[in-house]
Parts: C-alpha cells; structure tokens; sequence
C-alpha cells in the first residue's frame, strides 16, 4: 500500500490536507506568529491530519511556526516537508541544488526546526536539472534507510521524470499544481501516478484563491504577493478569467456550495488518489475548505464542471517566464499536447 495514504489511513485523516505555505511566504506578508500558530491550532482541533511545509517558505520560517504548533502532536499527523529548493542567505535569493550532500544538509536543519527526528513525507522540492534525478532520489532513499525519512516524493515533474525517479526508489507523492483552471497533470502526470500507486497532491486546488472569488482586482494584491507576477492575474487577463468565473459560481450556488469548496470537490472526484491541500490564513475558510469532504457531486455536475475554465478558455499561462523555468512539468501547447 502507499506509504502516504497508509499513513493517512491510520489517522483516520481526512483526504485534504492543509498547505501551510501562505501562512509565511507568498502572498505578501507573513502572519503575525500568535495568529499563525492559533491558526494552525485550529486546524488541528476541526481534523487536519496532513501537514505541509517547506525548507523555502518564509526562508525556513514556516517549518519552526509548524514544528512549535505541532509539538507534542507529531504522533497524530502526517508531517511533509520539501529540498532541494531554499533561500541562500549569502547570495539573498532562491537556489535550486539537488546534489545529495546538498539535501543531506538540508534534511537535518528541516528535521531541527520541526523538532522532529523524522519526516513522514519528504519531497524533491524542485528537480536540479543540472543533477540527473536518478542521483537526487538516491540520497532521499539512503534518508529512508536511516529512518529520518518514511517516504519520498518530487514536486512539478513531468510524467516522464517520474518514472525515472521510480526506477531508483519507490515514489510515495508527486505534488503539482492542479485545479478546475490547471489541468496540466491530466496530460499524463495522472496516467504515470497511477501506474506505480503514487498520490499526487494537488497545492493550489483553489486556483490561488481565484476560483474562491478572492482575487477581482491585481492592483489590490500585497506588494510581494507572488501572484503580481503571474500572467493569469495581469491587469489584461484577470478580467477575462473572472468572465469566466461567473458559470462556474452560479453552480456553486445551486448545488449549496462555496466556490470553493465547489472547487475541492471536483478535484475529490477525480479520484481518491487526488489529494488536495488548500491553503489558507482564515479558520472560517479551513472549516469551509475542509467540509468539502462530505460533498459529493453527481457525474452531472463534475461533467458541467469538466468543461468551464479549460485550458483552451482560460487567459495566460500558470508561470511568468523565471517560474517556469524551473519545473519540469507539461504543458498544454506544447508538441502532440491538446486540450
């Protein structure tokens, strides 16, 4: 059985996990500590099992607000965190480094900081594509046999690089992008997870807040908010998605739903091997996204669902071009790829 949800499956954790990112790091300035932890305390308390972090988020700020909340709970959760992707503090800015000793290093400061002496699920956060992955997963496996890590995982692969990383360790996870408005995994990132019982975990599942009706003006984003620089959220594409956006609520408010919880909903259909981990500052929103849960929908409505918001409808692409360059995941347009 898969590691992950084997794990997952003795918490008796709900399937949507909480991604803790935003918490401190991408959407403009982090949260004072006291709301952060009473934050993530409440998301403990309503049934948050599935906790995920990064070495990059808030340049390893996230992971002590997550360790300090977390103490004394590391038995009752599913405990993710990612490598080979951090903030330099000498060359002040991101690196990408997937050379073993690199994430050797790296293991054991997230494993200090989460207070913790092993990590249930540990991603490749990013591929060093200037180190074959066969290399990088090979270290996170000798993590494996020293026990700091139960089970391994990559972030924003293309199906292609996954079954490479197999070859070399078992993949318990793939983490990528993927809502109603990024359909990018379905290309063959899905095909390839089910192949070999892997997860994917899908961040972002809300569409980065868009899909919630929380983004209608990008002049009204937080300096630093790493939207500002993603062409779906320019000035000229925002207002044609939210053209887009309004079939979309309206089914939302038929069924008895949220947006966003319409959102997560969908996803959970796609299968139970579809893993969605919203992120969110609000406890009222955490509540709401994970509610989600107990909504089915009807194979009418995921077929409305199915064609809103298509590759081919929505304006801009997912990544300005810097983003871009560093995930290795496909995309539509490009040779032999259709919508």
């Amino acid at each position: 059985m898969n590691p992950l949800t084997a794990r997952l499956e003795a918490l008796a954790s709900p399937a949507i996990g909480l991604g803790c990112m935003n918490l401190s790091h991408g959407y403009g300035s982090p949260l004072p500590e006291a709301e952060a932890l009473h934050a993530l305390d409440a998301a403990f308390d309503m049934g948050y099992r599935h906790f995920d972090t990064a070495t990059l988020y808030g340049a390893t700020a996230n992971e002590r607000l997550v360790g300090k909340a977390l103490a004394g709970r590391r038995g009752e959760i599913l405990l993710a965190s990612k490598c080979g992707m951090a903030m330099d503090p000498e060359l002040g800015r991101k690196v990408i480094d997937g050379r073993p000793e690199t994430l050797y290093r790296l293991c054991e400061a997230s494993l200090a900081r989460l207070g913790t002496d092993h990590l249930d699920l540990y991603y490749l956060h990013r591929w060093d594509k200037g180190v074959p992955v066969e290399e990088s997963v090979g270290a996170l496996a000798r993590l494996v046999e020293q026990g700091k890590v139960r089970a391994i995982g990559l972030s924003e692969v293309s199906a292609a690089t996954l079954r490479r990383a197999r070859n070399e360790h078992p993949i318990a996870a793939v983490q990528s992008e993927y809502s109603l408005w990024t359909r990018n995994p379905e290309i063959g990132l899905i095909e390839a997870c089910r192949e070999a019982d892997t997860a994917l975990v899908a961040f972002s599942p809300l569409g980065r807040g868009f899909l919630a009706g929380a983004v209608e003006d990008p002049s009204r984003l937080e300096e630093g908010d790493m939207r500002r620089g993603m062409p779906r959220f320019s000035a000229e594409n925002l207002p044609r998605n939210l053209r887009l956006l309004a079939a979309f609520t309206a089914l939302a408010e038929k069924l008895g739903m949220t947006p966003g919880q319409l959102a997560l909903a969908w996803l959970r259909a796609r299968g139970d091997d579809i893993l969605p981990i919203p992120g969110s500052r609000n406890v009222d929103h955490m509540r709401e996204n994970l509610a989600a849960e107990r909504l089915p929908l009807a194979p009418a409505s995921v077929a409305r669902l199915n064609a809103m918001l298509t590759p081919d409808q929505v304006a801009g692409a997912r990544y300005g071009e810097a983003q871009q360059a560093e995930v290795d995941t496909e995309e539509f347009g490009e040779p032999g790829v259709t919508s």
